[in-house]
């Protein structure tokens, strides 16, 4: 028992020094850090989704055709593998800026981040040389915003007083996740210019932020020296990487299977990376210095989040994949915009799902920091899940007025739901492992996102081919497309007629140009197979299929997170400036539990 009380006043000792030096911080500190942290996340999160609506732009600068079978690979690299890398190590980052300082770490990111950008608009090479260069500085750019996601919310978490920590964290949290959203229309209009800008984008604000970092942050909680858990990170980074990856490659056809799910290699690297994330487990109870406290999650209100925070996740992050699809491949064309354009306009038409995001988010934050998380991070799962549901119902050709109003609930929702369920996460944490349980909070959140990709491609490809084999050659046969050849092309993989419609290619001219057909029908019929109306009515009836199974799964998730942080979270604690202690395990109920 005394042994505990001396270890409570020493975490208390070392948690007054952290409150002290942040009392004796400027006023304004507190906003240069939200304003600096803010733009990190806005970069690192609008380059997971900048190089979706540029990628035909991309590959036709570097002469590669991504939708060939071959290629396929590396279109889904350039997609996932940012993610993947952010996924994996924004835990190892987190807790090294706890042991390093969080600042130290965050700033270093800010100029890797940059040098990487650089680095990708250079490209030197052409083909699939050309795509290796891209993939391989992607990975780094990745591992530079890992730096400033896995430290920026223990920064402000530091900086700011507890009263006011979920208005900071919701602006923080918000403006990354818009960032995805806004990447695609930044994307659009970049690259409609100069495929190399969408990386050029960043080197300005880059070098600016790097200055500005380096010129006005300051180390505020107290550093500890620990020894680097090698074990942990490299069990944790292989269990994850080859997890993630795995599902990735469930998406690419295998033999003659629309998707990858019956690869022996798919379910052996599941199967490894689970055996790999388990030994990892019993490691980081073993070791003196872990990586990630497990201990942590006997802490309600972080074990509550951090799981909500997964479930809605993977709900939302398909949404924007599926969406463009939506658009770009059939609402668009059926409404007169030629293929090439309609990843553009598809982000542009996506805008209200960004404004939800941009209106709920502060003001849920600073409503929770006055009433607690649990109520705002419930209704937000709960509006997204409706909206979900809403979204399943509509038709395929949907007046627009209805649709942006779905859009603009589900961004409501989701705003709602991040700031709250961000603030509750790092303020249930001690000080210092506020940048381990920041790490850990963006791994579930990225996690999330891959894993929802990986699921909902999955669905979508599986549903569509059980339906879009008929109809494609019912369609072409009435175009006068042989019979063999339009079966032959009817059963082709779904995922290049997918990618193809996402990316702004006019699917069915993608189909049938490898044939020649093209060449030897009338004129007339090809102008109706290659047209803007042929594709989008033929895939209606088997996209809309596909779809109500996609949203169903999400709102399913949307659900089951809600109930998570209802039921599972605890009863908030008055906001106060006091810390949390190293946390006394055997009491944890009294940890706050926002």
């Amino acid at each position: 028992m005394a042994t505990r009380t001396s270890e409570q006043a020493a975490g208390n000792q070392k948690t007054g020094e952290s409150g002290a030096r942040r009392g004796r911080q400027p006023r304004a500190y507190k906003w240069v850090a939200l304003s600096n942290t803010t733009l990190a996340m806005t970069m690192a999160t609008i380059d997971a989704s900048i190089v979706i609506v540029a990628m035909p732009a991309i590959f036709r600068g570097i002469h590669l055709d991504p939708l060939t079978p071959g290629n396929v690979s590396f279109l889904l690299w350039m997609i996932m593998g940012y993610l993947l890398v952010q996924s994996v190590l924004v835990v190892t980052l987190g807790r090294l800026g706890d042991i390093f300082g969080r600042v130290k770490i965050y700033n270093l990111g800010f100029v890797v981040f940059t040098l990487a950008s650089i680095a990708l608009s250079l490209d030197p090479f052409q083909g699939p040389d050309g795509a290796l260069w891209l993939i391989l500085w992607r990975v780094v750019q990745a591992f530079g915003g890992a730096m400033l996601m896995a430290n920026s919310a223990a920064i402000l978490t530091d900086a700011f007083p507890a009263g006011q920590r979920g208005m900071a964290l919701g602006i923080n949290q918000i403006a990354g996740i818009s960032g995805q959203f806004v990447g695609l229309l930044l994307g659009g209009l970049l690259a409609a210019w100069d495929w190399r800008a969408i990386f050029w984008i960043n080197v300005p604000f880059g070098v600016f932020g790097t200055i500005w970092a380096y010129k006005s942050l300051k180390e505020i909680a107290t550093t500890r020296k620990a020894s680097i858990d090698w074990i942990g990170n490299i069990t944790f980074a292989a269990g994850a990487g080859i997890l993630l990856i795995s599902i990735t490659y469930g998406i690419r056809p295998y033999g003659t299977s629309p998707t990858g799910w019956g690869n022996p290699m798919v379910y052996g690297g599941l199967l490894l990376g689970v055996a790999l994330l388990g030994v990892f487990c019993l490691v980081e109870t073993k070791v003196k210095d872990p990586m990630f406290r497990l201990s942590l999650f006997k802490i309600r209100a972080f074990a509550a989040g951090n799981i909500a925070s997964l479930l809605g996740a993977i709900a939302r992050g398909g949404l924007q994949f599926m969406l463009v699809i939506w658009l770009a491949g059939i609402w668009l064309p059926l409404h007169g915009y030629d293929f090439e354009v309609t990843p553009l306009w598809a982000g542009i038409y996506m805008l209200p799902l960004t404004a939800g995001f941009l209106i709920a988010g502060p003001i849920s934050g600073t409503l929770s920091d006055r009433y607690g998380a649990r109520p705002f991070a419930t209704a937000g799962l709960l509006v997204a899940g409706l909206c979900f549901t809403g979204l399943m119902m509509l038709p395929i050709d949907f007046p627009y007025w209805l649709f942006a109003l779905l859009i603009f609930g589900n961004g409501i929702g989701s705003g709602l739901f991040a700031s709250p369920n961000t603030s509750a996460i790092m303020s249930s944490v001690p000080a210092q492992d506020r940048g381990a349980a920041s790490g850990m909070r963006s791994t579930f959140q990225n996690s999330g996102m891959s894993l929802s990709i990986g699921i909902f491609f999955s669905l979508l490809v599986a549903g569509l081919a059980n339906t879009l084999p008929r109809a494609l050659t019912v369609g072409l046969t009435a175009q006068g497309v042989p019979l063999a050849q339009a079966s032959t092309i009817a059963h082709l993989p779904p995922v290049s007629t997918v990618f193809a419609a996402m990316l702004g290619y006019n699917p069915v001219h993608n189909l049938l140009a490898p044939t020649g057909l093209l060449n030897t029908l009338p004129s007339l019929h090809v102008a109706v197979l290659t047209g803007k109306q042929f594709f989008p009515i033929l895939i209606a009836g088997p996209f809309h299929h596909a779809l109500s199974i996609v949203f169903t799964a999400a709102a399913l998730m949307a659900f089951a997170g809600a109930a998570v942080s209802w039921f599972f979270r605890g009863k908030p604690a008055p906001a106060t400036d006091q810390e949390p202690a190293a946390p006394v395990l055997d009491d944890v109920e009294t940890a706050p539990a926002e």
